[in-house]
């Protein structure tokens, strides 16, 4: 595809456009803007995606300053401790705001609306709406209301409704969604309360979306669920059925899914992954914990022996694999013993990257009725520790690859590098390299890695 078919930035959607899908960009105003502050995952990156089409449904204009906003959105994450505390603290910047303009109205979306409405309420009766992720076909009859006190739109057994508008990020890539909410209530996840049980999306509305994308100049896909292992189409397609069925779309270059829970890893998922053209090598399997007591404790589900055999199958059948993770250090119980049985899975494993916390109650889970709670500086002590060692690897890891060429899909200049562009290799890692035609964005070209880094490459196009 010509870089000059693609969307291009500037564009915004307009309002009759028959198709919800269409790119939508900044376009700034001082009467009818909103602003939309999304934190947290790739789940809350999609929301925001059909939050902004919902409010540009309204005839505003996305800014990126606050201060201009007719409509100030914050769409939460509640999935550690940490996030949860930056929505009140951003809450008191726009308490601020709210007093200089009261007509203002201002959102609360995400996780954390859902499972802290009335503290909101209480510690922020500015707030006009509280929507959970569950109930924002609500969302733009709440704001022409706009009453205080809040409007609380939280029911989390909604069913999820399709064909809401949708202003995607302007880029190479977009997410789709294939379910929503999660049936495991591992002991330390609010997820399972704060965006409810486990629904599975129609195949064909899947793939009507996803249709819809790549028609609107994306070149990749990611397939986004809680536990996409688990999807289940209501005419009985399972996730590699699906797989299969999305890889068939025509001009679809990537496809690429997130997470895998490793109980739900079968032997028939790992075979269509490595038959599928389109399908990226990289699986993001997130082990939490390396020792089976306390992975026992967590509610996983699995050992770490079942666990390992399944990134040794995964590996022998798609060699170059790139392996990611999340992982948990400080669970309540956790040993010195039982965290060197994590440190030495690492080791054992050799991941490509990780994405490491330390564990933080979870009001409402079970964890967080523990007695035996680690204290917060061993807790720190072994994030540390862990973070080095794996720092260790990816940068081995990478710097093993340097003189080899990797597909990249180019998203455009790199904004920290003057004069060069970047991009993501099939195994998801960023490439940034010099080229002499900038007019790349979109188009897949052979970039051999020059330099490895904790995060990926620094390259050049091959003579």
């Amino acid at each position: 595809m010509r870089a000059e078919s693609m969307p291009q930035a500037g564009m915004s959607c307009p309002l009759a456009a028959p198709s919800p899908l269409l790119l939508c960009y900044n376009r700034r105003t001082m009467s009818d803007c909103y602003y939309l502050d999304t934190m947290g995952c790739q789940m809350n990156e999609r929301d925001s995606e059909t939050i902004a089409g919902l409010l540009e449904s309204l005839g505003l204009h996305r800014t990126e300053s606050m201060t201009d906003a007719k409509v100030v959105v914050l769409n939460t994450c509640a999935v550690r401790e940490k996030p949860e505390h930056k929505v009140f603290s951003k809450l008191g910047d726009v308490r601020k705001l709210k007093q200089q303009r009261p007509d203002m109205v201002v959102v609360v979306a995400g996780c954390v609306a859902q499972i802290a409405h009335e503290e909101i309420r209480r510690r922020a009766p500015f707030v006009d709406v509280i929507v959970g992720p569950r109930n924002l076909s609500g969302l733009t009859e709440a704001i022409r209301r706009s009453t205080r006190p809040a409007q609380i739109l939280a029911n989390e057994d909604e069913v999820i409704p399709e064909a809401l508008a949708v202003c995607r990020v302007p880029g190479v890539a977009a997410f789709v969604n294939v379910s929503y909410g999660c049936n495991n209530f591992c002991a330390y996840c609010i997820v399972p309360y704060a965006r409810g049980r486990e629904q599975s999306r129609a195949p064909e509305a899947v793939l009507g979306e996803v249709k819809q994308a790549v028609a609107d100049g994306y070149r990749e896909i990611t397939l986004l669920g809680q536990n996409v292992n688990s999807y289940q189409g209501l005419d009985e397609t399972d996730f590699a059925s699906l797989l299969r069925l999305v890889a068939e779309v025509p001009g679809l270059a990537r496809l690429r899914f997130t997470t895998s829970h490793p109980k739900d890893l079968s032997e028939r998922l790992l075979d269509t992954m490595a038959e599928l053209g389109p399908l990226c090598e990289h699986l993001h399997l997130p082990i939490q914990a390396g020792d089976d007591e306390v992975l026992h404790r967590m509610g996983r589900g699995y050992t770490y022996s079942h666990y390992k055999s399944l990134v040794e199958a995964a590996r022998s059948r798609m060699p170059g694999l790139a392996i990611t993770t999340d992982v948990m250090v400080g669970f309540p119980g956790e040993t010195e013993e039982q965290f060197l049985n994590t440190l030495r899975a690492f080791e054992e494993i050799r991941y490509d990257q990780a994405f490491m916390f330390k564990y933080s109650d979870r009001p409402g889970t079970r964890a967080a009725l523990a007695t035996d709670k680690v204290p917060e500086a061993v807790k720190q002590d072994r994030l540390e520790r862990l973070v080095a060692v794996q720092n260790t690897i990816s940068h081995d890891i990478n710097e093993a690859l340097v003189g080899r060429d990797f597909e990249v899909l180019v998203e455009g200049p790199d904004p920290k590098s003057p004069g060069k562009l970047r991009g993501r290799t099939r195994t998801n890692k960023l490439m940034i390299f010099e080229a002499a035609d900038e007019d790349l964005r979109g188009k897949l070209v052979t970039v051999r890695a020059e330099r490895g880094y904790l995060w990926g490459f620094t390259g050049r196009l091959p003579d």
